[in-house]
């Protein structure tokens, strides 16, 4: 600085190690900083010494200069962080060169740092001891964050900007603590929505008697979507993709539809899902409600070593079945008799990158096979499909691919607040045994306690949170057998357990009138979830007949993965699922699919199996796939060899075959086969 005196906008003085601090500005930028010395004289304290700071060096100044420095201010402020008595001895000081000074809030660790930062009640953060400004505030909360490891951007960001609005530095990094404070965690919230729906009275359908009685006796009318349904051609045999949230009443579009066409002659009704533990769960419900009016069997297992064992009807009234136990009886050449309705729940399932192009590929053949079996025969006319998804992001353009008439419905009966903390993992059982709690300690307004399902990545995690649950639980998941899962199903349903865990893959057939949801982890095994996979899972909190109101918790663990193969973190995925759009239903073909498919089709179909191919949703490049199924020695023209046929019916992709007839030739024990071809997938 030169020894001339600037301009000065503020001169800001504060008490600091029992002298003063001057700070200059001029136009919101710090000219200089200066200790002050003051000295008692016979006209009352004066300035003694004057030393401008450099850094760590000092330079010392003119007392007098202080004083033209002061006369040249538009403003003096004294920080209220000064003592009474420092104040006192400013203004006294002050007063003898007849200039003014006011007293100003201020943030002290700015202050300290040679700042004048004046805060209010609109911008001061409560900081315990004392108030400072948001800029400080953010600093600390960074520090914080900086010892649990780093968050992602948008988690960082999220927290600062809760820190800004409530203005409370310790609320904040007690979220970092696993506190619960419903102001803070709450993310946003999903409104109750009612579509205006005239819904059909059961009296006026006109169903077979068996099937008409049966719904008369349960209820006087249909539920929104079924109405919609059957106002868009259910009954009429019009292929239908129906889109509706859980718990809407959409399976019984299928059952209503198909029950009736088993009853009129129309034939038999296939209910297809992608699970076995789902399958068995159908089953039983079939034949519970309907087996006094038809026969139903189940068809699951044989996708790579054997039938699971139960028997299996194919001339039964309808068939209950896995994607793959189906596709497999196609596979096979077993005949299904007429198949008058195909029911596929969970269609979304064409996205997954696993069982997508297996569930393309099975509804083309058996699209295929009823198609061939109504040429051959004049009483019956085919099939009816009816595709059911409670998360499309696409629903238009997957009802054109499927040639389906759309049934949209998106109402959302009760409202569903969304919340989100930060915990580790050992954190994140304390947090679910509270949420648990509050939850089944509260009553809803139609009498009915909370309920919790708990949703983890692993069968293990599911016994170990449930065993350190302190209210009533069970783990459920399709590991356990079906009696007792069937007991944890009726124990909820009587409102005797406060929580379920259960896995994200067994998400789409958890049937639990659960008021909360917790998100112990947002991954599936080793992968993260899909941001579809996420809504149907969240959409289980809150029913219309029970709750008022469904909330969920995503625990969220800064900087963590679940296995080395997943590229972000969980912080990161948690504000990707909160935000992001429902991605579309397509299905994606490479290769080693391409292969598989083509080569089912050529098992099924023979050579009208580019026609198979040419009819899938997605795109199959079936002159590629044919040249490697012949480089592969899979088909001898257009039949599977018997090599094929082998690799086929038992849903091996090309490079899983190889990997078996090496171990084959290496004369490897079979067990030892099947240990590398399972390591070989997780590699993958």
């Amino acid at each position: 600085m030169s020894k001339q005196v600037p301009q000065v906008d503020t001169l800001f003085l504060h008490e600091q190690s029992g002298d003063y601090l001057a700070v200059v500005e001029r136009e919101g930028s710090r000219v200089f900083r200066a200790k002050l010395e003051l000295k008692e004289t016979g006209a009352g304290p004066r300035p003694a010494k004057l030393r401008i700071q450099r850094g760590s060096s000092e330079e010392p100044r003119s007392p007098d200069q202080f004083v033209e420095i002061a006369r040249r201010a538009d403003r003096t402020r004294i920080s209220e962080q000064t003592s009474p008595e420092g104040r006192e001895e400013l203004r006294e000081m002050l007063d003898g060169y007849q200039l003014d000074a006011k007293v100003v809030r201020t943030c002290r660790l700015c202050a300290s740092g040679g700042h004048y930062s004046p805060i209010t009640s609109e911008t001061a953060v409560d900081a315990g001891e004392e108030y400072i400004c948001p800029d400080c505030a953010t600093e600390e909360l960074e520090r914080e964050l900086s010892f649990r490891g780093d968050l992602t951007g948008q988690a960082q960001d999220r927290l600062e900007d809760l820190l800004l609005e409530v203005q409370d530095l310790e609320r904040i990094t007690n979220l970092l603590k696993g506190q619960l404070d419903p102001d803070l965690t709450k993310f946003d919230e999903i409104s109750a929505n009612v579509e205006d729906v005239d819904n059909i009275r059961v009296e006026t359908l006109s169903l077979h008697p068996g099937i008409q009685n049966l719904l008369e006796d349960r209820f006087e009318e249909l539920l929104p979507v079924q109405s919609l349904a059957v106002q868009n051609g259910l009954l009429d045999g019009d292929d239908q993709l129906v889109v509706s949230a859980t718990a809407t009443g959409k399976t019984l579009v299928g059952e209503m539809t198909g029950i009736d066409r088993v009853l009129n002659g129309k034939g038999k009704m296939l209910f297809l899902v992608p699970l076995v533990a789902l399958a068995n769960q159908k089953h039983e419900d079939f034949a519970e409600e309907y087996g006094d009016l038809v026969d139903v069997t189940i068809r699951v297992g044989a996708s790579r070593v054997r039938d699971d064992g139960q028997a299996f009807d194919p001339s039964a009234d309808v068939i209950v079945g896995t994607y793959e136990g189906v596709d497999h009886a196609l596979r096979t050449g077993r005949d299904l008799g007429d198949i008058g309705t195909v029911v596929i729940d969970e269609v979304h399932t064409l996205k997954e990158q696993e069982r997508g192009h297996r569930l393309d590929g099975l509804i083309a053949r058996l699209k295929h096979y009823c198609e061939t079996r109504a040429s051959r025969r004049e009483s019956y006319d085919g099939a009816q499909y009816v595709y059911l998804s409670a998360t499309v992001g696409n629903p238009a353009s997957l009802a054109e691919s499927l040639a389906a008439n759309l049934v949209e419905f998106e109402e959302r009966p009760v409202p569903l607040e969304r919340h989100v903390t930060f915990a580790d993992g050992k954190e994140k059982v304390d947090i679910e045994n509270k949420l648990v709690r509050r939850e089944y300690d509260s009553k809803s307004s139609k009498g009915y306690r909370g309920q919790t399902i708990i949703f983890t990545n692993s069968r293990r995690r599911c016994h170990e949170i449930s065993r350190q649950l302190e209210y009533s639980s069970a783990p459920y998941h399709a590991g356990l057998d079906y009696g007792r899962r069937k007991k944890v199903e009726r124990m909820f349903g009587n409102q005797d357990l406060a929580a379920v865990v259960t896995t994200a893959a067994l998400a789409a057939g958890v049937d639990f009138p659960a008021s909360q949801v917790v998100f112990d982890t947002l991954a599936m095994g080793i992968e993260w979830l899909s941001v579809q996979e996420f809504h149907q899972m969240l959409g289980r909190a809150g029913r219309p007949d029970y709750h008022d109101e469904g909330t969920v918790y995503v625990l969220v663990e800064p900087d963590c993965a679940y296995h080395n193969s997943m590229e972000m973190t969980e912080d990161e995925v948690a504000f990707k699922l909160l935000k992001g759009e429902m991605e579309d239903v397509r299905t994606l073909y490479d290769e080693s699919a391409a292969v598989e498919e083509t080569l089912a089709n050529i098992t099924v179909a023979g050579k009208r199996a580019k026609r198979l191919n040419d009819r899938m949703i997605g795109e199959v490049p079936t002159k590629h796939a044919l040249g490697r199924l012949l480089e592969y020695g899979f088909i001898d023209g257009l039949e599977p060899t018997d090599l094929g046929r082998i690799v086929t019916t038992h849903f091996l992709a090309p490079d899983e075959a190889f990997k078996i007839l090496d171990g084959i030739r290496k004369d490897k024990p079979p067990f030892e086969i099947v240990a590398e071809l399972e390591l070989h997938g997780e590699d993958e």
